[in-house]
């Protein structure tokens, strides 16, 4: 048996990176994982395809997790359909690259919008159905750009800092619903987003890392399939950090 057999999950942007890696290997451990993507329909059928591989089912939802409205249908639909939903793994997220003195209120907003008011979004009505079948995990993937002074954008950090907070205090609350809430802050992983960061930062961050390269979106998924297990019986309030041993 894998380690979440017969779970149900749900991934937020789970078309590509880190959340594709992440419904891929959850699917194998066992698995039935649902998730959501906002533009690329190939991409959400090649996840789609990762999942059902592995002998699991996999649903994907067309909306973006700025949608209120329609997260709340489709988390009313999960519970029709599945009747519950074990784990929640909040990962979608922008980043801009841009100095704070030239940062538009445009640019902020965008970003708080999809990595705060979204985490919130989709958070609250899985969290609510948890509270009710007191149990579940989630996990928050949040950055070392909010811990370290990283030559990051200040809008991202910022927001990647305000996921540490939310992941913090929600673990108090969920405790007492048997819910556990946990947060990964990640290093630099070779995504489209860690490939769009500037050639001097990527070697840059090379050099830093014990490592010495990117992560690869499979090691961070690996380590979030024992985090959000039932063998993983006694943390809450933790953010891990997966960096390949940064030292700045």
């Amino acid at each position: 048996m894998g380690l979440l057999e017969n779970k149900k999950v749900f991934v937020t942007g789970g078309s590509r990176g880190i959340g594709k890696a992440l419904c891929q290997v959850f699917a194998r451990e066992g698995a039935d994982v649902a998730f959501n993507y906002s533009s690329s329909e190939e991409q959400a059928q090649d996840t789609l395809k990762q999942i059902e591989q592995h002998g699991r089912e996999g649903l994907a939802y067309k909306v973006s997790v700025t949608d209120k409205h329609g997260i709340v249908h489709m988390v009313d639909e999960l519970q029709e359909k599945w009747g519950r939903i074990d784990i929640l793994v909040n990962n979608a997220a922008i980043n801009k690259a841009d100095n704070f003195a030239t940062t538009t209120e445009k640019s902020w907003l965008s970003i708080v919008d999809v990595n705060i008011n979204g985490l919130y979004y989709v958070t609250k009505p899985i969290y609510k159905n948890m509270m009710r079948a007191r149990s579940g995990h989630i996990l928050n993937m949040t950055s070392i750009g909010a811990i370290r002074a990283l030559p990051t954008s200040v809008h991202y950090a910022t927001t990647k800092a305000a996921v540490i907070g939310f992941t913090k205090c929600l673990s108090r609350e969920a405790a007492n619903f048997g819910i556990s809430v946990n947060g990964i802050a990640a290093g630099i992983f070779d995504t489209d987003l860690g490939q769009a960061l500037p050639d001097y930062f990527q070697t840059m961050y090379s050099n830093w890392s014990m490592k010495g390269r990117f992560g690869r979106p499979e090691e961070l998924a690996e380590f979030a399939a024992f985090m959000v297990c039932d063998r993983n019986t006694y943390m809450t309030g933790e953010i891990v950090v997966l960096d390949g041993g940064t030292v700045v």
